[in-house]
């Protein structure tokens, strides 16, 4: 029996919907198939943006035993959608002149820090790009994650642990060369856009806390995203592993790369912005807005394959139109954003369930996207039956 399955009454769905009367009978199909695609989650939320209409809907409670109602504010771990918070972070400081996209890494590290390379720099772009060529972990990491593995690998590895491994990379490729996703390379992204913005004596802070407060002041309170942030002691349902509860997702010396917690109303509204710069809440500064529009150029081209890739984004061509998309993982959710700028449409799926092995329910998740933006096309319904091409595999890729 699911966990979903053996919650009772908890099976009830709260949400709200603004552009018609109530939740239309394809939100509420998309919630049963996520909510079927996790087993061992206690609670699955789901927001939708299709045209006019916002869905926000969710079903479950926050834990298994005694845990609260779960809805569309309850706050879950994004794991690697911290990411695209991150690549929001240096656009805007590249749209303030703070940096650039083609800065290389050194010209915010020490001369020792830098990892050796044979031909040219890294630069930001190749960061946010994952065509660094650095190791998806850092060197030294599987060793010191290696006694909490399944629980909590990043938590006791420190901001010192992070400048030895810099220092010990050794990029694998020639930088802008390959497509290797990097957790790393992310974390490092962060680390120098913080460096930045803070100087290097205050990179990261206790728990990865200036980080954290650069992105809050920059985007995320600009953005009226009260329920996102870095803090792990804030309520949040509880995470979940093979059915058993997972301690709060730490990364103190790789924030950037995904420590961020988020609700599903936020995530659409974070979304919205994207996908309309010009309506971002009046808070939001030009950089911002500048911003928001500079994350979604696609940056490269994926030879054979067709697909793209922005600032961390991965872009899917569909004929007529692109999918956005991007997973997220922890020891204990699994979670998805998506959207659409040709047809107005835009998903995010939250679930208090470690990713399981198909990767249903970021398949199910990215399929809801595609069968969005097909039906706008058409004018039409939703079509969850009809046959579809399934995305590239995406590993939820907070999760070693």
């Amino acid at each position: 029996m699911s966990a979903l399955g053996s919650i009772g009454n908890s099976r009830a769905v709260r949400g709200t919907t603004t552009g018609t009367a109530e939740a239309p009978p394809w939100a509420a199909d998309l919630l049963a198939g996520l909510r079927d695609a996790a087993p061992g989650a206690t609670a699955v939320a789901v927001a939708v943006r299709r045209g006019p209409v916002r869905v926000l809907l969710a079903t479950g409670d926050t834990a298994r035993h005694g845990g609260a109602p779960a809805d569309p504010d309850t706050r879950f771990e994004i794991g690697s959608l911290t990411k695209t918070f991150t690549a929001l972070l240096l656009a805007d400081m590249a749209a303030r002149g703070e940096v650039a996209h083609d800065d290389p890494i050194g010209r915010f590290l020490p001369r020792a820090a830098i990892p050796h390379l044979d031909g040219d720099a890294i630069t930001l772009l190749h960061l946010a790009t994952h065509t660094s060529g650095l190791p998806r972990l850092p060197p030294g990491f599987l060793h010191r994650g290696a006694p909490a593995w399944f629980s909590n690998p990043y938590a006791d590895f420190s901001a010192d642990d992070f400048r030895e491994a810099l220092a010990r990379a050794r990029p694998r490729a020639a930088p802008g060369t390959r497509v290797r996703y990097s957790n790393f390379g992310v974390g490092l992204l962060a680390d120098l856009l913080t460096r930045a913005a803070h100087g290097p004596a205050d990179a990261h802070g206790p728990g990865g806390g200036t980080y954290a407060r650069l992105l809050a002041d920059r985007v995320l309170g600009p953005l009226g995203l009260t329920r996102t942030g870095c803090a792990t002691d804030l309520p949040q349902a509880t995470g979940h592993w093979h059915g058993r509860p997972r301690p709060a997702w730490e990364m103190p010396a790789m924030p950037g790369a995904g420590i961020c917690r988020s609700s599903a109303r936020d995530l659409l509204a974070s979304l919205d912005a994207l996908l309309d710069p010009a309506a971002a809440p009046p808070a939001a500064p030009r950089t911002l807005r500048a911003a928001l529009a500079d994350v979604t150029v696609p940056r490269l081209a994926l030879p054979r394959t067709g697909r793209r890739i922005a600032l961390i984004w991965n872009i899917r061509p569909r004929p007529g139109h692109d999918l956005y998309h991007h997973s997220g993982g922890t020891r204990g959710f699994t979670t998805f954003a998506g959207f659409s700028p040709g047809t107005d449409v835009a998903l995010a799926a939250l679930a208090n369930t470690a990713p399981g092995v198909t990767g249903g329910f970021i398949q199910r998740a990215y399929l809801g996207l595609w069968s969005l933006a097909r039906a706008e096309q058409r004018d039409d319904e939703p079509l969850e039956r009809v046959a579809s091409p399934r995305p590239e595999p995406e590993r939820p890729e907070s999760t070693p």
